[in-house]
């Protein structure tokens, strides 16, 4: 899949923009402040209706606008397609092929991105909330039914922790308490089962990278660690169960602290290398070999799901990676996957990909294709 053409209007720094992009590798350079990410994140937030930097939609509207407006032009395998995003005061309208979408998971997999920046390096040794939102967001491009359970989970969450607040404040009936909870236990048990089976297909392809990259003295393990006492070979209903009675033993903790203590907004996923965590003993330059892996497993795994490679978007990350891992990355990607790199300069970035990609400059929101 690739896209075609991008049109921005309001977007940020963008007034009115359209460009048409090549299928292969995109070199968007310019100075700092002048757009470049924000080119980037609005590939992004055309593939799953929000951005990777912000969770507030009106920051993506330009100064005194009252709405902005994403269209792309996707070529897939099966044929053409049009996407819109249309972000306003009062909300957001998500439209295929100009027909609205009522829900966002009948949406989000029709363009397939991954995204690497510098922050991404933060998927192995930030908090764990990091690594909870990596997960969500890659899983959902691949099973949009992993977006309803997600959103269901957390709109239950939020209830569940209000009840559970009104109760530290006054003693009072636990009847809500126990229906929030049941319906917590049925949509966290499929969240958590999808997450699972997530990992283990990461797993296998992030390992073998891995192992390329350092050259077969490294083996890197990814194991997802639930607040509760379930392993990936748990059936669904077995881990209902466990989840189940996580709560009845910690029901007067939570009135207690007004909050919900188990559940998938509770847990993380770990990496090691050579059986050692890479977030705690790792090296920055083992760190960054996990985040690289990681994310050209993220390729992999959608090809292998969807039929076809997503987009990949590199935002200002080639500087943050040395020459051989950045070699590595480039060499991966070349010929199958249509890419985005921003950068404020190719100087000293000598690659074959690189020499042969399309070039466009950014000036102050405004876009120009240079030979």
């Amino acid at each position: 899949m690739h896209i075609k053409e991008l049109h921005l209007t309001n977007y940020r720094n963008y007034k009115k923009m359209s460009v048409s992009f090549e299928n292969k590798v995109n070199v968007i350079l310019g100075e700092n402040a002048q757009g470049k990410t924000n080119l980037i994140e609005s590939i992004f937030v055309l593939a799953l209706a929000k951005s990777h930097r912000t969770p507030r939609d009106k920051e993506l509207l330009s100064w005194d606008e009252d709405y902005a407006r994403i269209e792309g032009a996707i070529e897939r395998r099966n044929g053409p397609l049009q996407l819109d995003v249309i972000i306003s005061v009062k909300g957001k309208k998500v439209k295929l092929n100009g027909l609205e979408q009522r829900k966002l998971s009948e949406f989000v997999g029709s363009l397939n991105v991954v995204m690497f920046a510098p922050e991404d390096l933060n998927i192995v040794k930030g908090a764990p909330q990091i690594r909870r939102r990596f997960l969500d967001m890659e899983i959902g491009q691949i099973n949009p039914i992993y977006l309803h359970h997600l959103g269901k989970y957390q709109k239950v969450l939020q209830q569940r922790n209000h009840v559970l607040k009104d109760l530290q404040r006054q003693k009072q009936n636990t009847l809500m308490l126990d229906v929030l909870t049941e319906q917590l236990v049925e949509t966290g048990a499929k969240v958590l089962e999808r997450r699972f089976e997530y990992i283990s297909m990461l797993q296998t392809w992030a390992e073998n990278i891995h192992n390329q990259i350092s050259r077969g003295k490294e083996s890197l393990n990814l194991e997802y660690k639930p607040s509760i006492d379930v392993s990936e070979k748990t059936e669904l209903s077995k881990i209902e169960q466990v989840f189940y009675e996580a709560f009845q033993k910690i029901t007067e903790k939570e009135i207690m602290r007004g909050s919900t203590l188990v559940g998938p907004h509770r847990d993380d996923l770990i990496f090691t290398v050579n059986g050692k965590e890479v977030q705690v003993y790792g090296s920055q330059g083992q760190q960054r070999t996990t985040a690289l892996s990681v994310k050209l497993a993220e390729i992999e795994l959608i090809k292998e799901k969807i039929g076809e490679y997503p987009i990949l978007l590199l935002d200002d990350v080639l500087s943050e990676l040395d020459d051989y891992r950045q070699s590595h990355l480039l060499h991966a990607i070349q010929g199958k996957v249509q890419t985005f790199v921003t950068t404020t300069s190719v100087e000293g970035i000598d690659h074959e990909t690189l020499k042969e990609a399309a070039t466009f400059v950014v000036t102050q929101g405004d876009i120009k294709r240079v030979k």
